[in-house]
């Protein structure tokens, strides 16, 4: 770690809460009401009262399909909150790394996104979640690191949300065509404090765009049933997985049908690579059953 503290903002999220689990001295997380990225005023005086040798932003509107009837709320977040950041950031010299997501990108292409492919969004989040990228990269020294499916211990996400529904149902419906890098959260978490490491490391000089998400890809449907899996391990809650198509089981917000991003750039400037996202879950599983009992 440096010398002087590392900011994380977004203190309740998933990231930030397994940024905080890792135990590392010198770092400071703050939330609402002291780092409101609604309220630049609430920014700029933590910024000066921690003096942080880097800022990591956690925060964000993460409802996507939430972000279709709060599209305003998601902008003052997503984009106006992470603008403000960058400024303050930018005057006070301040190496800033900031979260983004697969979905800005469409989902059309063959492959996994690599970070100069062309960002067009589906839905309101997405393009939220760019406009604050365009706002962050005024900033002469920025990261900008797009993260994909997070799943933890920690809040709400999809293998919480799985294991609860198979409390309660003998079956589930879940799409088998949206493809990604499901991304564990505590291995991400130790992965930016690594990338915060070397960025504020006299003479670097790789800022711009990078993709962090666990190795490996799976569909929706498939990571379902890789959840089961383990759930029925620990003598957990189980549930038939029915796959239906994306067109069969719409939702407020469009969502890419492929989430795969390219981690190549990431692994050639910070030599950083995630585990496969397997072990992850696999942990995630455990402890989740653990907090809640076996069924």
């Amino acid at each position: 770690m440096t010398a002087s503290p590392i900011l994380v903002i977004g203190r309740t999220g998933q990231v930030a809460q397994a940024i905080a689990s890792l135990g590392h001295p010198g770092l400071i997380l703050a939330g609402r009401p002291d780092a409101d990225l609604a309220d630049a005023a609430s920014l700029a005086r933590t910024l000066e009262r921690t003096s942080p040798a880097l800022v990591i932003n956690t925060g964000a509107f993460t409802s996507v399909d939430g972000a279709e009837s709060e599209p305003a709320a998601a902008m003052t977040i997503n984009a106006d909150g992470p603008a403000a950041l960058a400024g303050l950031c930018e005057s006070a010299r301040i190496p800033l790394i900031h979260l983004s997501t697969d979905c800005v990108f469409d989902g059309r292409k063959s492959s996994a996104y690599a970070p100069d492919d062309a960002a067009e969004p589906l839905g309101v989040y997405g393009a939220t979640k760019l406009a604050g990228e365009h706002a962050v990269a005024a900033a002469s020294r920025h990261l900008i690191i797009r993260v994909s499916w997070i799943f933890s211990q920690f809040g709400s996400n999809f293998v919480r949300t799985m294991l609860n529904a198979a409390r309660s149902r003998e079956e589930v419906t879940v799409v088998d065509d949206q493809y990604g890098c499901p991304t564990h959260a505590p291995a991400l978490a130790a992965a930016l404090l690594e990338i915060a490491q070397v960025a504020c490391a006299p003479g670097f000089a790789g800022w711009g765009t990078y993709h962090l998400a666990g190795a490996g890809e799976t569909d929706r449907a498939g990571m379902t049933r890789t959840i089961y899996a383990e759930s029925a391990r620990h003598g957990g809650p189980t549930a038939r997985v029915r796959a239906v198509s994306t067109a069969d089981y719409p939702t407020p917000a469009a969502r890419p049908l492929n989430a795969r991003l390219d981690m190549s750039r990431t692994s050639e400037v910070f030599g950083i690579s995630l585990p496969d996202w397997r072990a992850g879950l696999a942990e995630t599983v455990a402890i989740l059953l653990k907090e809640t009992g076996p069924k």
